[in-house]
């Protein structure tokens, strides 16, 4: 079993609430979810408005599709268009 689990650090510019930050981080979450069928969710910075943490984690058989997959959602993640990209950091782990 391969495990592959990574972090997207956005920077949310004109955003000056908490709800502004929920709609850009909903459409953000909905969309990898729904491309890449991965667990998505907002798992850091909860409270600060011009900054989102989106984690991720997928599971195969085969570390290469594992791979393939993930740099395929970065490469959405960054072409979504909603945020700066800050940062992305990967790892796969085999068990």
């Amino acid at each position: 079993m391969v495990v592959g689990v990574g972090h997207i650090v956005y920077r949310i510019h004109d955003c000056r609430s908490l709800k502004g930050k929920r709609k850009v981080v909903k459409a953000i979450v909905t969309r990898l979810r729904n491309r890449f069928n991965a667990s998505v969710a907002e798992v850091d910075a909860n409270d600060i408005h011009q900054k989102a943490v989106i984690g991720f984690c997928m599971v195969g058989n085969d570390r290469a599709v594992v791979n393939s997959k993930m740099d395929k959602l970065f490469n959405m993640a960054e072409d979504i268009g909603l945020a700066e990209t800050i940062d992305m950091e990967m790892e796969i782990i085999s068990l």
